[in-house]
């Protein structure tokens, strides 16, 4: 009898250390990962971007306005200065274009590609532009953007951008019709 409980915890010493042994070698469990995008995440913010276009070419800054954030937002835009830091500096720069090119605008985007992880996403895109000055003098400008979005309250704005034309180095022109 004393042979069998000898043998008893043997096997259950045994069958513990082994259940040990397998709890050590077992892969950590994995971190939480961001929740995967809704199927209308993407397509929420291409409808963000076209409102953005339709508000561009109506002039519209109080439009163009509402697609960012009022909490953060921080921009790198084409015209100076080097940066805009908050809500109310970048529609200053918006209402600065618009009276500078009263004329009549228009604003094509193209190239647009977003990538959504959870409540954030980026995306890029090339902006054409053509303006209309006082004058009557027309420009066109073609620049690169970079956009940060984040879901706010179920809604996605852009918290951050950054707005470019390529330089050339040799001669340090800035290269407004960024042709591919």
């Amino acid at each position: 009898m004393r042979e069998l409980k000898i043998l008893t915890g043997a096997v259950a010493i045994s069958l513990a250390l082994s259940g040990a042994a397998l709890a050590a070698e077992a892969p950590a469990p994995a971190a939480a990962a961001a929740p995967a995008a809704g199927p209308s995440d993407k397509a929420q913010i291409q409808a963000l971007e076209r409102g953005f276009a339709a508000a561009f070419n109506a002039k519209d800054v109080r439009k163009i306005m509402s697609y960012y954030t009022h909490e953060g937002l921080f921009v790198f835009d084409v015209v100076p200065p080097r940066q805009y830091v908050g809500w109310a500096a970048y529609k200053k720069d918006w209402d600065d274009l618009f009276a500078g090119f009263p004329g009549p605008v228009s604003f094509a985007l193209s190239d647009l590609s977003i990538t959504v992880a959870g409540d954030v996403a980026y995306g890029h895109s090339i902006q054409d532009s053509h303006f209309t000055a006082k004058d009557g003098g027309k420009t066109e400008l073609v620049v690169r953007v970079t956009d940060v979005y984040r879901k706010v309250g179920g809604k996605w704005l852009i918290v951050q951008e950054h707005v470019s034309v390529p330089v050339d180095l040799d001669t340090m022109k800035p290269d407004p019709l960024s042709k591919p």
